[in-house]
């Protein structure tokens, strides 16, 4: 500090005396506010790290107040109490926009970062562990080139053919990169939507199998015959998917036939023979069990129930034991199942009716 220099700061201390030391005590107040409040989120953050609530979300964000940005801050709230020379104010204002800029930049990122952690909860560990270095990439691009050209156009810079050219850069990189892009941003799609997640059994097309890993590309299953299924996650996305997980039980029918002598009071009580063999099974009800319908054969008849099991083996064992005790119910009732058969008629030369089988012997 040179001696010509020195008079004018005392003169400006002299001048501002009055304002300046409130102006100190709300920046520093200020400060004291924001540093409490990173204390607080980083307090939050550790409590949940993997921002299973909206607190996590809101701590992950206030940790990241930097303390350049407080410090500006403050030394921007001092001089709104004074009057300094215009340079100093316009300097400090340059450097507030900055450190302000990158800040909510900064911000920015933390907040969408938590939101998709939040959102996708317990897939954290696999699809969002994958995808968290693309994602933050992805991110910080978007929001560190808002940033830069918020600064740039508050230097005076005009930002037209830049903001232009950016356009033109991220058209050509999605025309190039299209296929890839489809499939992380519908990778995205099942973490937030979630149609399904890992371990569930779900049904697409003829295929049914389970999920096994969410990827960025690809979504990995299982099926049921033993092969693993890999499909990209927007062919995927384009099926018509049954989620068997999340129904609370299955309904499962049980088809079968009877002869047309079948004793009527017997077909009319067949829900009362079929309950037994289908309620004996844990977790299964009886829905309706009954004859719809007179057919060449014999009488059809159906026997529908709910099954409150989800694995794919336990299903097909009980329905292979209803099966067996329906057949065991029948059969004590006398109640015989019909086979596929067709009985012809002709008539002889006289036009005679011959039957197709033998006449009863005379006595």
């Amino acid at each position: 500090m040179t001696a010509m220099e020195k008079p004018a700061i005392i003169s400006w201390l002299e001048t501002n005396r009055e304002s300046l030391p409130l102006g100190l005590a709300v920046a520093g107040g200020i400060i004291a506010a924001m540093l409490g409040l990173r204390w607080v989120g980083s307090a939050m953050s550790r409590a949940d790290p993997g921002c299973s609530s909206w607190k996590g979300v809101i701590g992950r964000v206030l940790a990241k107040t930097g303390v350049t940005f407080m410090v500006v801050a403050a030394i921007e709230i001092v001089l709104t109490y004074a009057v300094p020379p215009y340079r100093f104010a316009r300097l400090v204002d340059i450097l507030f926009t900055i450190v302000a800029a990158l800040q909510a930049a900064v911000w920015g990122r933390e907040l969408v970062l938590g939101v998709i952690s939040h959102r996708v909860g317990d897939e954290t560990e696999t699809t969002l562990g994958n995808a968290t270095a693309i994602i933050r990439v992805l991110v910080n691009v978007a929001f560190f080139a808002v940033a830069l050209v918020v600064i740039l156009d508050n230097l005076g810079v005009n930002v037209t053919a830049l903001v232009a050219g950016l356009g033109i850069g991220g058209i050509a990189i999605g025309l190039a990169a299209q296929g890839i892009f489809s499939d992380l941003f519908a990778a995205l799609s099942i973490l937030f939507d979630r149609p399904f997640r890992r371990g569930d059994t779900v049904r697409y097309g003829t295929t049914t199998a389970v999920v096994e890993r969410i990827g960025l590309k690809t979504t990995r299953l299982r099926a049921m015959t033993g092969e693993q299924v890999i499909m990209a996650n927007t062919k995927l996305l384009e099926n018509e998917i049954h989620n068997y997980a999340l129904s609370n039980q299955r309904r499962q029918v049980i088809a079968f036939t009877l002869v047309h002598k079948a004793p009527i009071d017997s077909v009319d009580a067949l829900a009362e023979i079929a309950r037994p063999a289908v309620e004996g099974q844990r977790g299964c009800k009886l829905v309706r069990c009954l004859a719809t319908n007179i057919g060449p054969n014999g009488i059809d008849c159906e026997c529908v129930y709910d099954d409150r099991s989800k694995d794919q083996d336990t299903l097909a064992q009980h329905k292979s034991a209803v099966i067996t005790a329906l057949l065991r119910a029948l059969d004590t009732k006398g109640l015989a199942l019909a086979y596929p058969t067709q009985t012809t008629y002709t008539a002889g030369p006289d036009g005679k009716l011959v039957m197709p089988y033998a006449p009863p012997a005379k006595a």
